[in-house]
Protein backbone atom coordinates (compact mmCIF):
# COMPACT_ATOMS: atom_id res chain seq x y z
CA UNK A 1 0.00 0.00 0.00
CA UNK A 2 0.96 3.66 -0.32
CA UNK A 3 0.73 5.36 3.06
CA UNK A 4 2.02 8.48 4.80
CA UNK A 5 3.16 8.53 8.41
CA UNK A 6 3.17 11.87 10.23
CA UNK A 7 5.74 11.83 13.00
CA UNK A 8 7.67 8.95 11.46
CA UNK A 9 10.76 9.33 13.68
CA UNK A 10 8.98 9.50 17.04
CA UNK A 11 8.78 6.84 19.76
CA UNK A 12 5.74 5.19 18.16
CA UNK A 13 6.11 6.52 14.62
CA UNK A 14 9.53 4.94 14.11
CA UNK A 15 8.13 1.50 15.01
CA UNK A 16 5.13 2.01 12.75
CA UNK A 17 7.50 2.91 9.93
CA UNK A 18 9.68 -0.14 10.54
CA UNK A 19 6.68 -2.48 10.64
CA UNK A 20 5.15 -0.99 7.49
CA UNK A 21 8.30 -1.19 5.37
CA UNK A 22 9.02 -4.72 6.64
CA UNK A 23 5.76 -5.73 4.95
CA UNK A 24 6.64 -4.03 1.69
CA UNK A 25 4.48 -0.91 1.97
CA UNK A 26 5.62 2.32 0.32
CA UNK A 27 5.80 4.93 3.06
CA UNK A 28 6.01 8.70 2.79
CA UNK A 29 7.71 9.54 6.08
CA UNK A 30 6.90 13.05 7.29
CA UNK A 31 9.25 14.39 9.95
CA UNK A 32 11.26 17.41 11.01
CA UNK A 33 14.28 15.11 11.53
CA UNK A 34 14.85 13.24 8.25
CA UNK A 35 18.40 12.36 9.33
CA UNK A 36 16.84 9.87 11.78
CA UNK A 37 15.16 7.88 9.00
CA UNK A 38 16.69 4.59 7.83
CA UNK A 39 17.88 4.33 4.25
CA UNK A 40 15.35 2.13 2.50
CA UNK A 41 13.85 2.12 -1.00
CA UNK A 42 10.38 1.83 0.55
CA UNK A 43 10.74 5.24 2.25
CA UNK A 44 10.19 8.67 0.73
CA UNK A 45 11.32 11.32 3.20
CA UNK A 46 9.44 14.60 3.49
CA UNK A 47 10.83 17.29 5.77
CA UNK A 48 7.87 19.28 7.05
CA UNK A 49 6.32 20.93 10.06
CA UNK A 50 3.00 19.36 10.97
CA UNK A 51 1.28 22.73 10.66
CA UNK A 52 2.45 23.25 7.06
CA UNK A 53 -0.83 22.33 5.33
CA UNK A 54 0.30 22.90 1.69
CA UNK A 55 3.29 20.58 2.14
CA UNK A 56 1.11 17.98 3.87
CA UNK A 57 -1.40 18.11 1.01
CA UNK A 58 1.34 17.30 -1.50
CA UNK A 59 2.68 14.53 0.75
CA UNK A 60 -0.78 13.01 1.21
CA UNK A 61 -1.80 13.18 -2.44
CA UNK A 62 -2.17 9.68 -3.91
CA UNK A 63 -1.89 7.93 -0.54
CA UNK A 64 -4.30 5.17 0.43
CA UNK A 65 -4.14 6.11 4.12
CA UNK A 66 -2.42 8.47 6.54
CA UNK A 67 -1.11 7.43 9.96
CA UNK A 68 -1.17 10.21 12.56
CA UNK A 69 1.56 9.63 15.14
CA UNK A 70 2.46 13.25 15.91
CA UNK A 71 2.86 14.13 19.58
CA UNK A 72 3.85 17.46 21.15
CA UNK A 73 7.05 17.71 23.17
CA UNK A 74 6.71 16.31 26.68
CA UNK A 75 8.65 19.21 28.19
CA UNK A 76 5.85 21.67 27.36
CA UNK A 77 2.98 22.53 29.69
CA UNK A 78 -0.31 20.65 29.59
CA UNK A 79 -2.05 23.65 28.07
CA UNK A 80 0.64 24.05 25.40
CA UNK A 81 0.52 20.36 24.50
CA UNK A 82 -3.26 20.45 24.12
CA UNK A 83 -3.07 23.56 21.93
CA UNK A 84 -0.26 22.10 19.80
CA UNK A 85 -2.10 18.83 19.26
CA UNK A 86 -5.26 20.68 18.33
CA UNK A 87 -3.39 22.75 15.72
CA UNK A 88 -1.53 19.74 14.38
CA UNK A 89 -4.57 17.49 14.06
CA UNK A 90 -6.59 20.31 12.49
CA UNK A 91 -3.78 20.75 9.94
CA UNK A 92 -3.68 17.02 9.19
CA UNK A 93 -7.46 16.94 8.66
CA UNK A 94 -7.30 19.97 6.36
CA UNK A 95 -4.53 18.29 4.36
CA UNK A 96 -6.54 15.07 4.09
CA UNK A 97 -9.39 17.07 2.59
CA UNK A 98 -7.06 18.94 0.26
CA UNK A 99 -5.44 15.72 -0.96
CA UNK A 100 -8.71 13.82 -1.30
CA UNK A 101 -7.72 11.11 1.21
CA UNK A 102 -10.43 9.74 3.52
CA UNK A 103 -8.67 7.12 5.64
CA UNK A 104 -6.67 8.03 8.74
CA UNK A 105 -5.30 5.80 11.50
CA UNK A 106 -4.43 7.73 14.66
CA UNK A 107 -2.14 6.76 17.51
CA UNK A 108 -4.30 7.19 20.59
CA UNK A 109 -3.65 7.34 24.31
CA UNK A 110 -4.69 5.15 27.21
CA UNK A 111 -6.09 7.98 29.31
CA UNK A 112 -9.60 7.91 27.83
CA UNK A 113 -9.91 4.11 28.14
CA UNK A 114 -12.19 2.91 30.93
CA UNK A 115 -11.15 0.87 33.98
CA UNK A 116 -14.75 0.61 35.19
CA UNK A 117 -18.09 1.59 33.64
CA UNK A 118 -17.94 5.33 33.02
CA UNK A 119 -14.56 5.74 34.76
CA UNK A 120 -11.69 6.86 32.52
CA UNK A 121 -8.17 5.79 33.40
CA UNK A 122 -6.98 9.42 33.45
CA UNK A 123 -9.64 10.26 36.05
CA UNK A 124 -8.62 7.44 38.40
CA UNK A 125 -6.03 7.20 41.16
CA UNK A 126 -4.09 4.74 38.99
CA UNK A 127 -3.10 7.42 36.51
CA UNK A 128 0.23 9.18 37.14
CA UNK A 129 -0.04 12.97 37.24
CA UNK A 130 3.04 13.17 35.02
CA UNK A 131 1.07 11.62 32.15
CA UNK A 132 -1.77 14.16 32.27
CA UNK A 133 -0.40 16.28 29.43
CA UNK A 134 -0.11 13.33 27.09
CA UNK A 135 -3.55 11.99 27.97
CA UNK A 136 -5.38 15.28 27.56
CA UNK A 137 -3.60 16.29 24.35
CA UNK A 138 -4.11 12.87 22.75
CA UNK A 139 -7.82 12.92 23.64
CA UNK A 140 -8.11 15.98 21.39
CA UNK A 141 -7.35 13.79 18.35
CA UNK A 142 -10.34 11.54 18.95
CA UNK A 143 -12.69 14.49 19.51
CA UNK A 144 -11.59 16.20 16.29
CA UNK A 145 -11.89 13.03 14.21
CA UNK A 146 -15.37 12.28 15.56
CA UNK A 147 -16.48 15.68 14.27
CA UNK A 148 -15.49 14.78 10.68
CA UNK A 149 -18.38 12.87 9.04
CA UNK A 150 -16.52 12.23 5.79
CA UNK A 151 -13.39 10.63 7.23
CA UNK A 152 -12.87 6.91 7.70
CA UNK A 153 -10.86 7.04 10.94
CA UNK A 154 -9.68 4.83 13.77
CA UNK A 155 -8.06 5.79 17.06
CA UNK A 156 -5.97 2.97 18.54
CA UNK A 157 -5.48 3.31 22.30
CA UNK A 158 -2.54 1.48 23.88
CA UNK A 159 -2.80 -0.12 27.33
CA UNK A 160 -1.60 1.65 30.48
CA UNK A 161 2.07 0.93 29.68
CA UNK A 162 3.41 1.30 26.13
CA UNK A 163 7.05 0.36 26.49
CA UNK A 164 10.17 -0.83 24.67
CA UNK A 165 10.28 -4.58 24.19
CA UNK A 166 10.34 -7.45 21.77
CA UNK A 167 8.07 -7.92 18.78
CA UNK A 168 6.00 -11.05 19.43
CA UNK A 169 3.23 -10.39 16.91
CA UNK A 170 0.68 -11.32 19.57
CA UNK A 171 -1.91 -9.03 21.11
CA UNK A 172 -5.56 -8.80 22.19
CA UNK A 173 -8.07 -6.21 21.04
CA UNK A 174 -10.83 -4.48 22.97
CA UNK A 175 -13.08 -1.47 22.66
CA UNK A 176 -13.29 1.11 25.45
CA UNK A 177 -12.09 -0.99 28.38
CA UNK A 178 -8.41 -1.13 29.26
CA UNK A 179 -6.93 -4.58 28.64
CA UNK A 180 -5.17 -6.30 31.56
CA UNK A 181 -2.94 -9.35 31.35
CA UNK A 182 -4.65 -12.15 33.25
CA UNK A 183 -1.49 -13.73 34.66
CA UNK A 184 0.10 -10.56 36.03
CA UNK A 185 -2.68 -7.98 36.23
CA UNK A 186 -0.56 -5.59 34.21
CA UNK A 187 -1.90 -3.47 31.35
CA UNK A 188 0.94 -3.27 28.86
CA UNK A 189 2.30 -3.93 25.38
CA UNK A 190 5.60 -3.35 23.62
CA UNK A 191 5.64 -0.48 21.15
CA UNK A 192 6.70 -3.04 18.53
CA UNK A 193 3.52 -5.10 19.05
CA UNK A 194 1.42 -1.94 19.12
CA UNK A 195 2.84 -1.23 15.66
CA UNK A 196 1.92 -4.75 14.55
CA UNK A 197 -1.69 -4.15 15.62
CA UNK A 198 -1.85 -0.81 13.80
CA UNK A 199 -0.43 -2.14 10.53
CA UNK A 200 -2.68 -5.20 10.76
CA UNK A 201 -5.63 -2.80 10.92
CA UNK A 202 -4.21 -0.87 7.97
CA UNK A 203 -4.06 -4.03 5.87
CA UNK A 204 -7.25 -5.70 7.08
CA UNK A 205 -9.69 -3.05 8.38
CA UNK A 206 -11.96 -4.30 11.15
CA UNK A 207 -12.91 -0.93 12.61
CA UNK A 208 -14.27 2.29 11.17
CA UNK A 209 -14.99 5.62 12.84
CA UNK A 210 -14.26 4.27 16.29
CA UNK A 211 -11.70 3.90 19.03
CA UNK A 212 -10.42 0.49 19.97
CA UNK A 213 -7.62 -0.68 22.20
CA UNK A 214 -4.86 -3.26 22.31
CA UNK A 215 -2.91 -5.13 24.98
CA UNK A 216 -1.13 -8.39 25.72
Amino acid sequence: MRIAIVGATGFVGAKLLAEAISRGHQVTAITRSPEKLPRDPHITAITADVNDVPTLIEAFRGQEAVVHSYAPARKDSIEARIAQQRRATTSIIAALRGAGVRRILAVGGAGTSEIAPGVKLMDSYLFPKAYEGGAKSTAVIKDLLKAEPDLDWIFLSPPHALEPGKRTGKYRLGRDNLIFEEATGRSHISVDDYAVAMIDELENPRHSRERFTVGT
